[in-house]
């Protein structure tokens, strides 16, 4: 078990500028075994539950997807005393019913990242942790009740493929994809969802469509994409994000007997 110092409940990664709208927010440094997270951990309410913000691209977004240390990331939250964690992403749609500017709220993922370090467990001690439910459904469930309550275009399920990055899919790439039915396209999930696993806290992904990935340039009903619409999406898209988090994680129930958070027993 890691060692605990706060009282957090929830973990949220995102964009820097989600804690100013925190109640009496204040920046914790957290030293991992790991190395430095992306940045200090904000810790302070939304609707009188204790939470934590993180930016994983650091507080200026210079850590690419490749770069990010996922794991000293994952136990800062941890340490800090976090059962739940929320990883929004921008991401890309793999399918034309998925429009821009719509929400995926995650329950599969496929990695196809490489040479990310994507487990906590490296021996002596050999573990495997069960991960076909790669999503916590109690999460997802309220995630989806607080979409629908706040008008949030949302589809309630989808798989995520991760690729490495920094760089964008060939068409090829893309199509293929697609092909398998794909729904979201993104860099950071892997290995961010299977270290929470790990660590027995409970994931949700929200997924902010900002385009329609390559693979669909092709398609004659959808629209080219251009730098201006994706920066006019992911702005809305974090506005809604805002909305979205501060309804739902007051609304959390953090059930104590959900899967996750006792992933590790049978596991060695």
């Amino acid at each position: 078990m890691v060692p605990q110092r706060d009282d957090i409940q929830v973990g949220i990664f995102g964009g820097s500028g989600f804690y100013e709208l925190l109640d009496d927010a204040r920046e914790v440094a957290v030293e991992t075994p790991y190395g430095a997270p992306s940045a200090p951990v904000v810790v302070g309410e939304i609707g009188g539950r204790p939470v934590g913000f993180l930016p994983r691209h650091g507080l200026r977004h210079e850590l690419p997807p490749h770069k990010i240390n996922y794991r000293a990331n994952l136990w800062a939250m941890k340490h800090l005393g976090a059962t739940d964690v929320v990883l929004p992403c921008a991401a890309g749609s793999l399918q034309k019913a998925v429009a821009p500017g719509s929400f995926v709220i995650a329950d599969q993922v496929v990695d196809r990242t490489s040479g990310r370090i994507d487990t906590f467990f490296d021996g002596p001690i050999t573990t495997h942790v069960g991960f076909a439910e790669p999503y916590d459904d109690e999460m997802r469930k309220t995630a989806i009740a607080s979409a629908r309550a706040l008008g949030i275009d949302v589809h309630e399920r989808g798989t995520i493929v991760v690729i490495q990055g920094p760089r964008f899919s060939t068409k090829a790439e893309s199509k293929w994809f697609a092909s398998q039915g794909w729904e979201v396209i993104n860099m950071t999930q892997y290995p961010e969802v299977i270290l929470a696993r790990e660590l027995e806290m409970a994931a949700l992904n929200i997924s902010l469509i900002t385009d329609y990935d390559t693979g669909l340039e092709d398609d004659p009903d959808v629209e080219p994409v251009s730098h201006t619409a994706v920066i006019e999406t992911f702005t809305a898209n974090n506005a809604k994000l805002r909305d979205l988090l501060f309804d739902l994680v007051p609304a959390l129930p953090l059930s104590a007997e959900r899967p996750a958070l006792s992933a590790l027993r049978g596991a060695r």
